[in-house]
């Protein structure tokens, strides 16, 4: 008997000519501990697997793949079955090992084409539109390798597409990202891997890896939550329920329930802010002031900027924000 938690199941991975692994997508996964070789189901990719190598000097091959979630993760075809997992909504962000997770993943060019190594794309590319050209017609209109992006991650929404979602840009949600049914990211938001919503939410702003977003709270149009990957830092900000961070407003410090902070205002955990208490105005005594970190987390808060005063205030706030419940019925 054993606690050691695990998944399981058949990836397609893409290898290049150097032996690299560039990418594996995993069209189903399972939770629990793996069947011996002689039980495995098929995996059932067909002709699309084929050992030879194409254009792009990419061959694609079957690799069956446990992953031990609790234990560091040991190569790139590891790394996507944890992504996919995230991405399928069998794990939560924060709930999975990802140490190592750079050095296994490979950076690649990301194109309309699929996966290329960075080192040979040029010669691959002239490759590939040759093939192309000879396949079609000859008057035909002639398609080129458009390049997406040079990342580590690739776009979620070739390799998982989650129910119940709106995504405006397909370019800002990476693979590994947690999109609860009911969310909407639209065209300027961005949702990073291990990162994302456990509920109803709008999504206008920046979700960083470590972040999570609880039910029915909106992260308006260019606001930002501070993450872990450049800082090097270990704590995991994140929003509780009906919860709003205003546009362009930002936090380095975790939102409870019930709180808003207002458009345009940054409170990290270092930011002093002033705790207003009426009862207190009105018997002419001072205000408490503490740190943002000392209000980190906790509900029904309302954070301003004077504009008298221009001191920062964290005000009591009785109920949450309520989303519009047509637009997010996805």
């Amino acid at each position: 008997m054993t606690d050691q938690r695990t998944a399981w199941g058949w990836g397609l991975a893409s290898i290049d000519a150097a032996g690299n692994t560039l990418d594996v997508w995993y069209p189903e996964l399972k939770l629990g501990q793996a069947p011996v070789e002689s039980a495995r189901p098929n995996h059932n990719f067909g002709a699309i697997a084929h050992d030879e190598a194409d254009a792009r000097g990419v061959r694609r091959v079957p690799v069956f793949t446990v992953s031990k979630l609790d234990e560091p993760i040991e190569d790139a075809a590891d790394a996507y079955l944890r992504l996919h997992l995230l991405s399928m909504r069998l794990a939560k962000p924060n709930t999975l090992n990802l140490d190592g997770i750079f050095a296994k993943l490979n950076n690649v060019v990301w194109t309309n084409y699929g996966p290329f190594a960075v080192e040979d794309f040029a010669l691959r590319k002239l490759d590939v539109m040759a093939t192309t050209r000879q396949a079609g017609a000859a008057l035909a209109p002639h398609v080129d390798v458009s390049m997406l992006s040079i990342d580590k991650f690739p776009r979620m929404v070739d390799y998982v597409v989650p129910s119940g979602v709106r995504i405006g840009d397909a370019d800002r949600v990476r693979l590994g990202a947690h999109l609860s049914e009911g969310t909407t990211v639209m065209h300027a938001g961005f949702v990073n891997f291990n990162a994302g919503t456990l509920g109803v939410s709008m999504v206008e702003g920046r979700v960083s890896q470590g972040v999570v977003v609880g039910n029915g709270s909106d992260i308006g149009g260019g606001a930002s939550i501070m993450g872990t990957l450049s800082g090097g830092g270990k704590l995991k900000n994140s929003i509780g329920e009906h919860s709003l961070l205003g546009a362009n407003a930002g936090i380095g410090i975790s939102l409870g329930d019930n709180c808003v902070v207002e458009a345009g205002l940054y409170v990290t955990a270092g930011t002093k802010v002033t705790i207003y208490d009426k009862a207190k105005v009105a018997a002419g005594e001072p205000l408490e002031t503490v740190k943002g970190a000392e209000l980190s987390g906790k509900d029904n808060i309302l954070f301003i900027r004077n504009s008298v005063s221009g001191r920062i205030e964290a005000r009591y706030r009785k109920t949450g924000i309520e989303l519009n419940e047509k637009l997010h019925k996805n």
